[in-house]
């Protein structure tokens, strides 16, 4: 049998997306707005029990902030935070600025080429957004005969 393409969830299958590209991405978003929250990857992965990031962010002050005192539109705050998550990350990624799980590139052939990987957004969005992240691969093109 040939093998004609590999597909996969690239969401964190071949990239550590949580730890290198949500995280960072938090950390910028909440560096621009000028707030002081730092998350690290031993924190962001305690914060990873919350699934949902604008329900991260909140349960990261209601549980490990107690000293920030929340405004009165603080959940408009945390919807623009995300909002500003969402953009960083995604430039990002759309830029490979997201790295391979060490070992992961080892896997493919030499007769494999980059190819650009769908995500299918959560359900309450019915739309697909493409985002080319440099580390899905398909086929190299076939020549001569077969």
């Amino acid at each position: 049998m040939t093998l004609h393409a590999l597909l996969f969830d690239v969401d964190g299958t071949l990239a550590d997306t949580e730890r290198d590209g949500h995280r960072p991405a938090f950390n910028q978003a909440f560096a621009d707005a000028g707030l002081d929250w730092h998350w690290d990857v031993a924190l962001y992965g305690k914060l990873l029990a919350v699934t949902g990031g604008k329900e991260r962010m909140k349960h990261y002050i209601d549980h490990f902030r107690p000293d920030y005192r929340k405004p009165d539109n603080f959940d408009e705050l945390v919807a623009e935070l995300h909002k500003a998550k969402t953009r960083i990350y995604s430039a990002r990624a759309a830029q490979g600025g997201i790295p391979m799980r060490p070992g992961s590139s080892a896997c493919w052939s030499r007769r494999m080429q980059p190819a650009c990987a769908w995500r299918s957004p959560p359900p309450r969005r019915r739309k697909t957004s493409p985002y080319c992240w440099n580390i899905a691969w398909a086929p190299a093109p076939r020549t001569g005969s077969k």
